[in-house]
């Protein structure tokens, strides 16, 4: 049987889209791939079908729970029995014993904390894998060093003589995350296939504003106007719920999200945008990756992206339908220096260098720098990553550039907002790609008008208000139903 005929057996369709019969086949030669290929065009496929040819597990590296979760829940839709997600949603008896089974599933969805753990790396050492996989492979650059360290040990984990083949899956990612994701994973001169980063159907607009309180009301006042399901980024927790309960006095079907919130409240949310309950989401960058949702007609960034790999990810959840899709980048003074304070709020300090230093030659533990409260957690898995890496002075050399390099992210997002040549074009030539073809309203610099890519909204008689936005009150009574 060829792979066309194995992909309509077990997908149904009769063909590939452009990129996933190019990666399949190498994986199947036993390469190491990185493949990315744009938000929509496939990306799980490049795994999933070499995991019915093989006939050892397939382990695939995910960067989130929901992200975890939507793919089991959508390899279970194709009656898939199995599969398994190792994650904090097993309780104690449920992890050990699909540990103990682990050599029974067809696909392993693990994070990369979990991979780390000594009785995890242990059991996979001890079984015959059929294929490693990274998905979302960009986090290895853009979260590994500043945020989840753990990222950065994959490849100590997986890199064990006669490895089965490593495949690195992503939408966006420069030349230097290509690097970092090859360095990082000790990958063997690794086949590349790179799709153009460009979503012809996804329209940019930008909106410049004298003051906040300005945007918030255009903001406002575009949403009450213009048909969604839409998603709006911002940056702090406190301010989607603020954006979410006015959006709501105007009638609007929405809810806010953000990484405070409790796991169950964040899938209820999730679930009910999907199945179109609600209309608009109003979120930090903690929503979106995984999101199977192919009608979002807009996304619109209320405060600047932290750089321009996360505004490309984060508009890329528009228009996967292929029909037309607004992305609309909002400014206003004061933004930028909210971005970098962002960016850098949540980093180790020099002094928290000398603080770790201090404790290790009092011979105490360094984590109580946590329960103390004089670092965050985050923060501290970062220092100690780095700490056990490098030599104290290196470690703050460190520091120092990545701080350097947050500032920069954010000033590259700045050409965007100031662009006065094509949006598009600067957007591709980020990603070292060049632009072939410009759509018709292509983006702000180049004439764009919204009202021929977003109809105007729909109302309803409906009384928003009077609906049950009550999350945990909804969730309830759905579980006493069960």
């Amino acid at each position: 049987m060829n792979l066309k005929e194995l992909l309509h057996k077990h997908f149904g369709y009769n063909e590939f889209r452009p990129g996933q019969k190019e990666v399949v086949e190498q994986v199947l030669a036993g390469k190491d791939v990185m493949a990315l290929l744009p938000t929509g065009m496939g990306k799980s496929l490049c795994y999933q079908l070499p995991g019915y040819i093989f006939n050892q597990p397939v382990l695939i590296i995910s960067p989130l729970l929901s992200l975890m979760q939507d793919q089991v829940d959508q390899l279970k839709k194709m009656k898939e029995k199995r599969v398994v997600a190792l994650n904090s949603f097993l309780d104690v008896s449920q992890k050990r014993m699909a540990l103990q089974t682990l050599q029974n599933y067809r696909f392993i969805f693990i994070s990369p904390e979990m991979l780390v753990q000594e009785n995890v790396r242990e059991k996979l050492n001890s079984i015959k894998l059929s294929l490693i996989v990274i998905d979302e492979a960009h986090c290895i650059s853009q979260w590994g060093f500043d945020f989840r360290p753990d990222y950065l040990r994959i490849g100590e984990v997986v890199g064990k003589e006669n490895r089965p083949p490593i495949l690195a899956l992503s939408a966006t990612a420069t030349e230097k995350v290509l690097g970092d994701i090859e360095r990082y994973l000790n990958m063997k001169e690794p086949y590349t296939y790179i799709h153009s980063v460009d979503r012809p159907n996804i329209h940019l607009g930008r909106r410049i504003f004298q003051n906040r309180e300005d945007k918030l009301d255009w903001m406002l006042e575009h949403v009450s106007k213009t048909e969604g399901p839409g998603i709006i980024y911002t940056q702090s927790r406190s301010k989607t719920e603020k954006i979410s309960e006015r959006l709501l006095q105007l009638g609007i079907r929405c809810a806010s999200y953000h990484g405070g919130m409790e796991t169950l409240d964040r899938q209820f949310i999730q679930q009910q945008f999907i199945e179109g309950s609600l209309d608009w989401i109003v979120a930090t960058n903690a929503f979106g990756m995984g999101v199977h949702k192919q009608d979002v007609r807009q996304v619109i960034h209320e405060s600047l992206p932290s750089n321009v790999a996360n505004y490309m990810q984060e508009i890329g959840r528009a228009g996967r339908d292929g029909k037309d899709a607004l992305a609309l980048l909002l400014y206003s003074d004061a933004d930028e220096d909210f971005a970098k304070f962002v960016g850098m709020d949540d980093l180790p300090t020099e002094g928290h260098v000398d603080r770790y230093m201090e404790l290790h030659f009092q011979q105490l533990q360094p984590g109580m720098m946590v329960q103390n409260g004089e670092i965050s957690e985050t923060a501290f898995r970062v220092l100690a990553y780095w700490m056990h890496q490098l030599p104290a002075h290196e470690v703050k050399e460190k520091l120092s550039s990545m701080k350097t390099g947050k500032i920069k992210a954010v000033e590259e997002v700045m050409e965007l907002v100031h662009a006065k040549s094509c949006m598009r074009e600067k957007l591709v030539h980020y990603f070292g790609q060049t632009l072939n073809a410009k759509p018709s309203d292509c983006c702000q610099c180049c004439g764009l008008s919204i009202e021929n890519i977003i109809l105007p909204r729909q109302t309803t008689e409906k009384n928003v208000q009077e609906e049950s936005f009550n999350w945990k009150d909804r969730i309830k009574n759905l579980l006493l139903q069960t």
